[in-house]
């Protein structure tokens, strides 16, 4: 719930799920070495099988988001006066997450890999200044558009209540994070295809730019997905869960207003409604988010979606991240 609002001082709410993992293991070695996963292949079949797998997997795979993890946690030590020891290591990764559907798989590559660093050198970054880290990997170091929310979500884990005030993160760099309860929550299902990667960048370009210039119409998108946001909590935090479908409908509402939603896109909001669920997207599209009454009509949306080449699953949420587990 909130976004795209998280990128412009706004608030949001957001999951993390078990159902996909990205997974990093970090080893002493005597050099530093980055093993490439079967996303960084070079070598194809033909020329069908290259398209096939740029469509699939996008141009790039996860050694760079790796070697900028590496770069960004180096640099952050660096500052904070932070010795590092002189061990060298190998760093693998492994992900289930589909690519570029809006289910943050580049951010949980980076965030696993960070963890693996913090761990192997015995350095504890503060959980508030992690996600920072995360999005500066992306934003800073490889040019990928990205807001805080997904970052933060990984990070604690659990579902997120988060603030982003313009005051806290000019001040300090980093909102407020508050976890809200996982049994409030009503029945959610996830739903995603494969052929409809698009980045964030594309999403956001036009929407930034209105923002940066004090456009009318996006500022009050802004602030009602920052209502929105605070209404979804209060269901929440008073047991009324089953109260939030018609909010996370609003929120795709209000951006399908001022936002360029593509067909593909659209198709599969309308079709989910149909049925009755609720519907909006995870993040910049590719897959949608929403709420279902019962197992009836869980049934009528997977067959409706299914039917349209959407693969529907429910997602099992992650328990919140404890000291211990940072």
């Amino acid at each position: 719930m909130g976004n795209p609002s998280d990128g412009y001082f706004g608030k949001t709410i957001a999951i993390a799920f078990t159902n996909f993992q990205a997974s990093v293991t970090l080893y002493e070695s005597p050099e530093l070495e980055i093993l490439p996963n079967t996303r960084d292949h070079s070598r194809f079949s033909g020329i069908k099988a290259l398209a096939e797998d740029v469509r699939r997997c996008g141009y790039y795979g996860g050694i760079r988001l790796l070697k900028a993890t590496v770069k960004r946690f180096y640099d952050y030590c660096c500052d904070q006066g932070i010795r590092l020891s002189d061990a060298n290591f190998t760093l693998r990764y492994e992900s289930t997450i589909p690519h570029m559907v809006g289910l943050a798989g580049s951010s949980a590559i980076i965030t696993a890999g960070l963890r693996a660093l913090m761990t192997f050198y015995g350095v504890n970054i503060p959980r508030p200044v992690q996600p920072n880290l995360v999005l500066a990997v992306e934003k800073e170091e490889l040019g990928i558009a990205a807001g805080l929310q997904d970052r933060v979500a990984q990070v604690y884990q659990g579902v997120v209540y988060m603030d982003f005030d313009r005051t806290l993160m000019e001040r300090r760099g980093y909102g407020e994070y508050e976890h809200l309860p996982i049994d409030a929550l009503p029945p959610l299902y996830i739903a995603y295809r494969e052929d409809l990667s698009e980045g964030s960048e594309v999403v956001h370009s036009d929407f930034q730019e209105r923002f940066k210039r004090g456009d009318a119409e996006a500022l009050e998108a802004i602030e009602c997905w920052k209502n929105l946001t605070d209404r979804v909590r209060a269901c929440l935090l008073s047991g009324q869960g089953h109260r939030i479908g018609p909010l996370l409908n609003a929120n795709f509402d209000k951006r399908a207003q001022v936002c360029r939603i593509s067909p593909g896109n659209l198709q599969m909001i309308t079709a989910a409604r149909s049925v009755g669920a609720s519907a909006k997207f995870t993040g910049s599209g590719g897959a949608i988010i929403g709420t279902y009454e019962d197992e009836k009509m869980f049934a009528a949306l997977k067959k409706r979606l299914e039917a349209i080449r959407v693969r529907v699953f429910k997602p099992v949420i992650a328990p919140p991240a404890g000291e211990r587990d940072l």
